[in-house]
């Protein structure tokens, strides 16, 4: 029902929806255009290729460079793991100019193949958290595609009027209390206060555009509060989706597995690594 507009950080309403003129505050996303040329873009695709795809969930097909999971009992080892591909050494240093990703340390990528054909897709969902850490970085190769927030959460979502500036540009709804200019039988400057609208979490879908070569990180409560998903009918062409996944606490300085998590990103950063 709503769409997320990266310029104010805010989840408005479609329009034509029972939800037009109103928005809510969604943090958690961090989304740039244009993160890769396409000269880059060709090079790092044309290099994927050159490996094999496996078949995975969903239609869709994959490529690992991490290290042997075994989720359900929480066993985790560096297994036949040589690292991340050479060609992400050069798109992991440019993400050190993300204002969200300092001190992002990548020790696995999945590299997934979407084609309409197979009837791509990814149903909603969470990225583990025992193993991996509150940012998740994808690169969005190949087209554009839509990514789908849900949430499962009982609580509710206040929404706020908004109102359009004379620009154009969508104003952030300020406190309820405050008054907003507002259009009124045809009369300009009236003054008018409305009400913030209480809806139940379930209810509300956010799109988050992904236009081709963006990069998306998820992080706080666009990472532990709400899923994510592809639908099929959002996959128009050939997409590839990049995914960096950084190690949680546990496997970090000071947690209870830090020198598994060391030897790890050791092998990670090398950038020497085949699909395993």
């Amino acid at each position: 029902n709503f769409t997320y507009c990266p310029e104010t950080g805010l989840a408005k309403g479609n329009e034509h929806s029972a939800f037009a003129g109103w928005a809510f505050p969604f943090p958690g996303v961090f989304l740039t255009e244009e993160f890769i040329s396409e000269d880059e873009e060709s090079e790092i695709v044309e290099l994927m290729d050159r490996d094999d795809w496996k078949p995975s969930q969903s239609g869709r097909k994959k490529q690992d460079y991490g290290p042997k999971v075994n989720f359900k009992k929480q066993r985790l080892k560096a297994g036949s793991f040589t690292g991340l591909p050479s060609f992400s050494k050069k798109i992991v240093a440019q993400m050190k100019a993300c204002p969200v990703l300092g001190g992002f340390l990548p020790v696995e990528q999945c590299n997934l193949d979407y084609v309409p054909e197979r009837g791509s897709a990814i149903d909603p969902h969470f990225d583990d958290w025992w193993l991996w850490g509150e940012r998740l970085v994808s690169l969005n190769l190949l087209s554009k595609t839509v990514l789908s927030m849900s949430c499962d959460s009982e609580d509710s979502i206040q929404l706020f009027p908004t109102f359009r500036k004379e620009n154009g540009e969508l104003s952030p709804p300020g406190s309820f209390t405050q008054a907003s200019a507002c259009k009124n039988s045809g009369e300009e400057g009236i003054n008018c206060v409305l009400s913030p609208r209480l809806v139940p979490s379930k209810e509300v879908t956010v799109a988050i555009h992904l236009p081709q070569r963006s990069l998306v990180v998820l992080y706080g409560d666009a990472r532990y509060k709400w899923k994510h998903a592809i639908y099929r009918k959002h996959i128009e062409h050939r997409r590839i989706c990049v995914t960096f996944r950084e190690l949680s606490a546990e496997f970090s300085a000071g947690g209870r597995q830090e020198e598994l998590g060391k030897e790890l990103l050791e092998i990670a950063l090398s950038f020497q690594g085949r699909p395993v």
